[in-house]
C-alpha cells in the first residue's frame, strides 16, 4: 500500500529530470546502504560504466531510484545477505542499458516474464508487487523496458533496463 501511494504522489507530483546515474551515485549509495544493511560496504555493490562518455538520461528521480532500490533488495533476498551486486551501464546512440548483476540463487528461465505479474512471489514475506511496480514506472512512466536480461539457478540473475538517451 504504501509502495501505491509513493507512485501515485511521484506521478502526480513527479518531476523528470535530466541526469547522469554517475550524477548522483553517492547519494544514491548512501541510500541503498540502510536497507541493505546486509550488504552495505563499498565491495559487496558497484556501478560500472561500460564506456567513456557519461550519457544523459531523463528520469524522475524518486522513482528511477526505487526501482533500482528494489532490484537491489531483491538481489539481497536472493543471496541470503552474501554476495555481489554490479550495476552496469553501457550505451548507445539512441539507448542507455542499466545491468543490474547478483550472485543470487537465480530465476528459472521459465519464470523471465511471470517475476513481473501482480503476486508473484519466492518469498516467506511480501505481497509481489515490487517488479509489478518497477516494470510500469519503468515502461508506462518513463517509456522504457525492464525486463529479465539472463540468469542462471545457483549462479545469479542479471536484470536489465533500457531507456532512451537524451542530449
Amino acid at each position: 500500500m504504501f509502495i501505491a501511494v509513493i507512485y501515485l504522489f511521484a506521478l502526480q507530483f513527479g518531476i523528470m529530470q535530466r541526469v547522469t546515474i554517475f550524477q548522483y551515485w553517492d547519494e544514491f549509495y548512501a541510500f541503498l546502504c540502510i536497507p541493505l544493511a546486509g550488504i552495505n560496504s563499498r565491495g559487496k555493490i558497484k556501478l560500472r560504466q561500460n564506456n567513456k562518455e557519461i550519457p544523459k538520461l531523463m528520469v524522475c528521480l524518486s522513482l528511477f531510484e526505487w526501482v533500482i532500490e528494489n532490484l537491489c533488495k531483491n538481489a539481497v533476498d536472493a543471496m541470503n545477505g552474501e554476495g555481489r551486486i554490479d550495476v552496469y551501464m553501457t550505451s548507445e546512440k539512441q539507448q542507455i542499458y542499466i545491468d543490474i548483476k547478483d550472485t543470487g540463487k537465480g530465476i528459472a528461465r521459465k519464470n523471465f516474464k511471470t517475476v513481473f505479474n501482480p503476486g508473484y512471489t519466492t518469498k516467506k514475506r511480501g505481497w509481489g508487487l515490487g517488479l509489478t511496480l518497477a516494470k510500469r514506472i519503468i515502461e508506462d512512466y518513463h517509456a522504457g523496458r525492464i525486463y529479465v536480461k539472463d540468469s542462471e539457478v545457483g549462479k545469479g540473475t542479471t536484470f536489465r533496463i533500457e531507456l532512451k538517451r537524451v542530449v
